[in-house]
C-alpha cells in the first residue's frame, strides 16, 4: 500500500516522541537561511533570501545552534518542544525545549510564501519560509 505524502507527513511529525509528550501542530518549513530560488535572478534571489534577515544571534546564541539544512523540512511544536525533523522518517534535524521559544512573528509575505521568525529565550531568532499563511497563524495561537 502507498501511503500519501500528507499520512506520511504525519507519521515523521509524531516520530520519537516521548512518552507522554502531546504533538500540537507540524507544518512543512524552509529555513530562510538554507532557501533556494528559482528561474532568472535565482543567484541574487539566493542571496537575499539567505542573507538578509534570515537569523540573528551571535556565536553561542539558540539561532546559531541550527545546523545547515538544505530543502523543506517538518517543524513541530509539541507540549515539550520546537523543532524541525525530515519529513520522510521524522529524523530529529534540530530541537529546542519549548520554554527556549517565546514568540512568533508574522513577516511581509515573499513573493510566494509567508516568512515568519521564531525568537528565542536569548534574543536570537531564525526567519523560515512556508507555502501557507495559516501555518504561521497556527504556530503564533501556540507559541505567542
Amino acid at each position: 500500500m502507498i501511503m500519501s505524502m500528507s499520512a506520511l507527513r504525519e507519521r515523521s511529525a509524531h516520530s520519537q516522541l516521548t512518552p507522554g509528550e502531546s504533538l500540537l501542530a507540524y507544518a512543512t518549513v524552509v529555513p530562510a537561511k538554507s532557501a533556494k530560488g528559482i528561474g532568472i535572478g535565482a543567484s541574487l534571489a539566493n542571496h537575499m533570501v539567505n542573507s538578509v534577515g534570515a537569523e540573528s544571534g551571535g556565536a553561542g546564541s539558540i539561532a546559531a545552534g541550527m545546523p545547515p539544512t538544505s530543502g523543506a523540512l517538518l517543524m513541530r511544536v509539541t507540549d515539550q518542544r520546537v523543532g524541525l525533523v525530515q519529513p520522510l522518517d521524522g529524523t530529529p534535524v534540530w530541537e529546542v525545549p519549548r520554554a527556549w521559544v517565546t514568540r512568533v512573528e508574522r513577516r511581509p509575505r515573499t513573493q510566494l510564501m509567508a516568512r515568519f521568525r521564531l525568537h528565542y529565550a536569548d534574543g536570537s531568532w531564525l526567519a523560515f519560509l512556508t507555502m501557507r499563511r495559516r501555518t504561521v497563524e497556527q504556530f503564533r495561537s501556540l507559541i505567542g
